[in-house]
């Protein structure tokens, strides 16, 4: 698929007309007029980017992230709130009556190395909270990047108050990776603290060709279960296995026999992935060990197919367990859990005829379901309002057309491989504007929003 026009307009004031068109279309709200970036300012942002993205912070440890966010909306004269659910900065911009919009960026990187070869390359160690192990660390699923975006959005919004009325909400979230960090910032009070948005709005990088932005209601990103099953044998040398329960083996066939949950036990009208991302057991070549652990990620869009899998999962891994002999049940842990991303479907045709004003109706294509998973939806969920999440290409356009053509779209790096390196030009400007496109209709001035209360 190859767009044009990608590298968008010189910077300049950008008219946008910005309506609610949800059912017949009413009358059209006075214009936003909000530029966007500057080639000064996409400088600097591209700064920020790359220092971001040579240190990198582990989920629920982003103080250094952090406090770049809240250094900077201060100096733009937001009112800020640092340490929300551990980490996390809420900033708001009053300027005047009108409806609240709840922008926000995720702020945690990935245990895992990076191998982009890009001479910012993060270089950085952690401590892996989920595992409690050192890891390098890596902004390998592009938060550094939505970070970025939404400090330039701010910026603009700030410098161009003439332009909107309302008020935005600026929340830099902690913990996204392993599903802490809005939960943490709504137990921290998120809902007593701040004022109730209007709607909440966010969005990523995918690897599809930059420039491009991909969206559609209903559910857009699938729910997450992560388990961790322990399996129990009975150790001893490996010269006398006879003697033993050997948890490696009954380890390997639980693992082998998962994978037919999804290939024999659910439909293929319906939706559903296992994945088993880790196996640990052993210390050495001839000790039999005790026990061994597994780390299953399950995908689901529907609950009832959900109910399904974790049935299954545990059936498999009691019946492996019986068969080898374990001289106990195995345990099932509960590691994590996302909710199903589900856009709001009148806040997403808002924002789509927004972003087509902005960026042209043929740069904004309907998003299919994504297996993976994002928190994003607790901090709309928390307020019972609209959300709207969508996503940015950051892949070079003539990389993705030649892939395309050659049938290996499925090498391209993606999200939380080492090589993922999205391309700053026209991503970092396409990021921003589009924050900028999205917040505009409930902003505009003289206008009380779509859905405003």
């Amino acid at each position: 698929m190859v767009i044009r026009d990608v590298c968008g307009a010189p910077a300049r004031a950008v008219l946008l007309v910005l309506s609610a068109l949800v059912g017949a279309a009413p009358a059209a709200a006075e214009p936003v007029s909000l530029p966007g970036p500057t080639d000064a300012q996409l400088a600097t942002l591209r700064g920020i980017y790359e220092d971001l993205h040579a240190h990198p912070e582990l989920s629920m440890q982003e103080r250094r992230t952090a406090g770049i966010a809240a250094r900077w909306l201060k100096d733009l004269g937001f009112e800020v709130t640092e340490g929300v659910g551990g980490t996390g900065v809420v900033g708001l911009l009053r300027n005047g009556d009108g409806p609240t919009v709840l922008l926000r960026a995720d702020m945690d990187a990935l245990p895992m190395k990076e191998n982009t070869g890009l001479p910012y390359a993060s270089t950085r160690t952690g401590t892996d909270p989920a595992s409690g192990r050192a890891s390098p660390v890596a902004h390998s699923c592009g938060h550094d990047l939505h970070v970025t975006w939404l400090m330039g959005a701010t910026q603009i919004l700030a410098a161009h108050r003439d332009g909107w009325r309302g008020t935005v909400m600026a929340v830099f979230q902690p913990g996204e990776e392993i599903g802490e960090g809005a939960k943490a910032m709504v137990e921290d009070g998120l809902v007593q603290r701040f004022p109730k948005p209007d709607v909440v709005l966010g969005q990523h990088v995918l690897p599809f060709p930059a420039g491009q932005v991909r969206l559609k209601s209903g559910p857009v990103l699938s729910r997450s279960d992560s388990l961790k099953v322990t399996l129990y044998g009975r150790g001893g040398h490996g010269s006398g296995p006879e003697s033993t329960v050997d948890p490696v083996v009954m380890a390997a066939a639980t693992v082998m026999r998962l994978q037919t949950i999804v290939s024999r036990e659910v439909a293929m009208t319906d939706g559903a992935v296992v994945t088993v991302g880790a196996m640990q057991a052993g210390t050495s070549a001839n000790i039999i060990p005790d026990q061994a652990e597994l780390q299953l990620n399950i995908r689901t869009f529907d609950d009832r197919v959900r109910d399904r899998v974790l049935a299954s999962v545990k059936r498999v891994v009691d019946g492996e367990a019986a068969i080898s002999g374990a001289p106990k049940p195995p345990l099932i842990t509960m590691l994590g859990q996302f909710p199903l991303t589900v856009n709001d479907d009148a806040a997403t045709q808002t924002v789509s005829q927004a972003l087509k004003r902005r960026l042209g109706a043929e740069r904004v294509q309907p998003a299919g379901n994504a297996a993976a998973s994002e928190d994003f939806t607790v901090l709309a969920r928390a307020w019972s309002v609209p959300s709207v999440f969508w996503f940015v290409g950051g892949t070079d356009p003539a990389l993705y057309a030649e892939a395309e053509r050659a049938g290996t779209l499925n090498a391209l790096p993606s999200n939380h491989s080492p090589e993922f390196a999205p391309v700053l030009d026209p991503t970092l400007r396409t990021g921003v504007e589009t924050m900028l496109a999205a917040a505009g209709p409930w902003i505009a001035p003289g206008d009380p929003g779509p859905g405003a209360r």
